[in-house]
């Protein structure tokens, strides 16, 4: 009994001991986001923040461990970029950001155990809790890079890499105005033990209009304003864009561009060290 007793507290303590990097990093980062959030802005406090910036970093690396993408830099930063609660682009995906000359392409290094926080800190703004239902969701792609909207438009049929416990992939369109358009990103995800990668690379591709959509979107939008609704107009053009995407995804795969577009987005998760 004394034996099972003591097994059970190894296990136990073999678990806390594989959190607290990732604890410690969530405490260092949590201190320095209410330090910034109170501190006024000026050159002192600015230095002090790529500081904690870069300390993060080095806190990430220490447990993500080395990463190698095709076509990205060698070393990764904190892809949470801004310790300035209220601040555009505040509460980035936890980990490891890579990053080409332009931002044309982006990814993110992170651990199961960050994805899931992070996840939980975002359950307010719509964010699935499920990790694959969050790769599913437009909110995933929206709230992990960049300070601008991501429309999804359809998944991509992929095939997951034999290492991968799984993989998704998806085409759509960012920006931070209108989103309706002719989708040219693609986001792929994928886990491989307890790390997750994520890719993401705009005008990575070419696709077209699809008629039918686009009149599902016309008809949705000559239909009449809700006048008890204070956003009646925007609540019709979310209505409209949901059925529009929703058409999208399902006449995607009988287009001719649509072959070309999976495997491009096969080709992208092949650049993920996942062999």
């Amino acid at each position: 009994m004394k034996c099972l007793a003591l097994v059970c507290l190894l296990v136990l303590a073999t678990s806390a001991n594989a959190a607290q990097p990732e604890q410690h990093y969530l405490d260092l980062r949590d201190r320095y986001i209410a330090k910034f959030s109170k501190a006024k802005e000026n050159d002192e406090t600015y230095k002090q923040h790529d500081a904690a910036l870069k300390e993060l970093t080095g806190v990430l690396r220490g447990f993500v461990g080395p990463v190698t993408i095709k076509g990205l830099p060698a070393d990764g930063k904190s892809n949470a970029d801004t310790l300035f609660k209220g601040d555009s682009g505040f509460g980035h995906l936890d980990g490891l950001g890579f990053a080409s000359e332009g931002d044309r392409m982006q990814a993110v290094v992170t651990t199961s155990t960050l994805l899931k926080h992070w996840l939980r800190e975002h359950r307010e703004d719509g964010m699935p809790q499920e990790i694959g239902a969050a790769f599913k969701s437009d909110r995933f792609y929206y709230y992990a890079i960049q300070d601008a909207a991501f429309a999804k438009y359809a998944e991509l049929p992929i095939t997951k890499p034999a290492n991968a416990t799984a993989a998704v992939a998806v085409l759509g369109v960012r920006g931070n105005g209108d989103l309706k358009g002719p989708p040219a990103e693609i986001d792929v995800v994928a886990i491989q033990g307890e790390k997750v990668l994520f890719l993401a690379a705009s005008d990575a591709v070419k696709t077209a209009t699809i008629p039918a959509c686009e009149k599902v979107w016309t008809q949705m939008m000559a239909k009449p304003i809700e006048k008890k609704d204070p956003r009646g107009d925007m609540t019709r053009e979310d209505n409209a864009m949901t059925a529009f995407t929703a058409c999208f995804a399902k006449q995607a795969p009988s287009q001719s561009w649509f072959a070309s577009v999976v495997k491009k987005a096969q080709s992208q998760l092949d650049l993920l060290p996942l062999r």
